[in-house]
């Protein structure tokens, strides 16, 4: 709620981080109710080096972190088109989708030989965008500043770890809420006809699949000499089976009616 009242009615500043209202008003609230535990914050230093651990090659690994490139991929992509109609642009243009994917690998290839793990875009910041307005690149870039500078003091990593799980689901509704909302809009400004079978088995599926939590297990991998389970689940599960369906499924599944077969006839 503290989110909703910061973007709607309060004007400056305020208007422009909500979502920093919302989780700072649930975390208070919190505190008052004595629901939060800072002894993970007293307990952790002012300043660390992240730890770093020799490289080595596990073919289980691979197979096992190869999926969540998929995932990532398919994530950006999503990403990507819905940024595109926040800010009014047409990103798979300018710069290019080719030029985001290059950029996101580059990364992700990076994070591996520091031994992070893999770089993903993030929806909810999708979210922020639209509720915030604030599209200057400039401020992601001392965002990421901050982000990189942060890491290195454990006690506020601590104190994040400590954000109840009501609040983080608050905000988490808001912000999926307002994705959810830009990518039908994206549905309606394409013209997708939903009077359609295909369209509509399309779709759905994707949904169902996404937002249900279907999961296709592989089989299992050994990582370390532990078997480890493959699994394909989510947004990769959802973009597969829409790929698939959409490529395998005709156009149209219903036959013309008899008006639209006189409205074709010169």
């Amino acid at each position: 709620m503290g989110a909703v009242a910061s973007a709607v009615f309060f004007r400056g500043l305020f208007q422009m981080v909500p979502v920093l209202v919302g989780v700072g008003a649930g975390y208070l609230l919190a505190l008052l109710l004595g629901r939060v535990d800072l002894s993970p914050v007293r307990e952790a230093p002012w300043f660390a080096l992240p730890a770093f651990t020799p490289a080595t090659l596990e073919w289980g690994a691979v197979l096992l972190i190869a999926p969540v490139a998929l995932v990532t991929v398919m994530e950006h992509i999503g990403d990507i088109l819905t940024n595109g109609r926040v800010v009014g642009k047409d990103f798979f243009v300018k710069p290019g989708l080719h030029r985001t994917l290059l950029g996101d690998g580059l990364a992700t290839s990076l994070a591996g030989l520091l031994g992070g793990p893999a770089n993903t875009t993030y929806s909810e910041n999708t979210g922020v965008l639209a509720v915030t307005r604030v599209y200057d690149p400039l401020v992601l870039r001392i965002a990421a500043g901050f982000a990189i500078l942060l890491a290195f003091i454990p006690k506020l990593s601590a104190l994040l770890q400590t954000l109840p799980q009501g609040v983080l689901g608050g905000i988490s509704m808001l912000l999926f809420g307002m994705i959810a909302s830009i990518g039908i809009r994206t549905l309606a400004e394409a013209e997708i006809d939903f009077t359609q079978s295909r369209n509509l088995i399309v779709v759905s599926a994707i949904l169902v699949l996404g937002l249900g939590g279907a999961v296709a297990n592989l089989g299992t991998v050994q990582v370390a000499g532990a078997a480890v389970p493959l699994k394909v689940s989510g947004m990769a599960l959802a973009a597969l089976v829409g790929v698939v369906l959409n490529l395998l499924l005709p156009p149209r599944l219903e036959p013309r009616t008899l008006l639209e077969e006189e409205e074709r006839l010169p």
